[in-house]
């Protein structure tokens, strides 16, 4: 028996952040993101939309389309905040929930749902109870598989309810455009439809017929992109663990990119939402991964070891950024994720230093006892700590520089 996945997906989730903590905004063009030639416009409200204004877009585009437009700077702390209540809201429904970034989620509603007749009048409860306790608006995909639930909470916004069954995708998909398809970027669009394929029914047809033009276009992804459209796509929803080993966050694109500076501007949300997220639980960790999904949907992961463990910002920003410096080849990307890894409570972290400087100490103690106690029978100085050498040696050479 199939699985029932819902894909719930917060509208607008920054812009309406902002709307929550200043009302006036509602009803009016908003962009959240940085303004300036690097600004990169994070989300907009569906008034700025009418105007061309979208996700990714450079912020000095949106204000040329937009005169009216009100740009609010990312306030992350507070995103975060709603962000945590959205999930634990989700979590009060159903234990089987994985987080897919910041403003949305796969659940497994298959026990939940049982005996419900009415799914669609059991959402719309979700929906009004989600924005009596947050303010936040949300749209629904319910589906059996992540890929159907996913199309699914796109097709109605905002505040939509979509039902997905494996026989509904020619009804419901076929003749949607092909950049409406998930998994279909905005580089592959375009040149899917130099050969013909304008809608996902085309692409459909094309796929199961094994147009070698449009299989050159796709290489291997065409497997998994014919099996999503046939019905098949996975329905396992991967739950967080109670103690996390790790501790990460990811975020899809609006359409592919290989802007730095509008990734480097996801990165830096991601590493402030991955640090917050870890001193919560009172987490540090010694390995940092980032992960890059190309337009296949292919993963690159490159990771970072270091000492000592942290949960920083900063640090886990820039050693971020910096894996991706390193590893990036400049093709466009679809999805960029940061996991802080080997993870150990702050406390007994803190308890292990403190011991080890401890037992340094008293090393050191013992030795500095033992050598004077020998030059004491001895009479004579004629022993010395290594480091006390090293140190008189270093005293000197600064002596001389000073005097230089």
């Amino acid at each position: 028996m199939s699985k029932i996945i819902v894909h719930i997906d917060l509208n607008a989730f920054f812009v309406r952040c902002e709307e929550i903590k200043d009302p006036t905004l509602e009803g009016k063009p908003v962009a959240v993101g940085r303004i300036g030639r690097s600004g990169i416009v994070s989300t907009c409200s569906y008034e700025a939309r009418k105007f061309g204004v979208h996700s990714g877009m450079p912020m000095f585009k949106a204000l040329a389309l937009c005169k009216d437009l009100i740009v609010k700077q990312v306030d992350f702390n507070f995103y975060s905040v709603l962000s945590r209540e959205f999930m634990m809201f989700v979590r009060t429904y159903t234990k089987k929930m994985e987080i897919a970034s910041v403003d949305e989620c796969y659940a497994d509603f298959s026990e939940v749902l049982s005996g419900v007749k009415d799914p669609i009048g059991y959402f719309r409860k979700f929906q009004a109870e989600l924005f009596k306790k947050t303010k936040l608006f949300c749209s629904i995909g319910i589906a059996p598989s992540k890929f159907l639930a996913k199309m699914g909470s796109d097709l109605k916004k905002p505040n939509g309810i979509t039902i997905i069954r494996n026989r509904d995708i020619p009804q419901k998909l076929y003749g949607l455009a092909i950049d409406k398809m998930y998994g279909v970027g905005a580089k592959t669009g375009p040149r899917l439809k130099s050969v013909g394929v304008k809608t996902i029914g085309d692409l459909a047809r094309e796929l199961n017929d094994e147009n070698p033009k449009v299989i050159d276009i796709l290489g291997k992804f065409h497997v998994v992109l014919k099996s999503w459209l046939n019905g098949q796509g996975s329905d396992v929803v991967e739950e967080e663990q109670d103690d996390p080993k790790s501790i990460g966050n990811s975020t899809t694109f609006p359409h592919d990119t290989n802007n730095f500076e509008e990734i480097k501007h996801f990165f830096e949300i991601l590493a402030k939402e991955v640090s917050q997220r870890a001193k919560k639980e009172g987490k540090l960790g010694t390995t940092i991964q980032i992960v890059m999904r190309d337009a296949y949907f292919k993963n690159h992961n490159k990771s970072t070891t270091f000492s000592p463990p942290t949960n920083d910002f900063q640090t886990i920003f820039e050693r971020s950024l910096k894996l991706f410096d390193k590893n990036y080849d400049g093709k466009p990307l679809r999805l960029v994720g940061i996991t802080l890894q080997n993870l150990m409570n702050q406390d007994e972290v803190t308890i292990q230093m403190t011991f080890d400087d401890f037992q340094k100490h008293e090393q050191e103690s013992v030795t500095k006892l033992l050598i004077n106690e020998l030059n004491r029978k001895m009479d004579k100085p004629l022993l010395k700590r290594a480091s006390d050498i090293e140190k008189k040696k270093g005293n000197k050479k600064d002596g001389n520089q000073r005097r230089d």
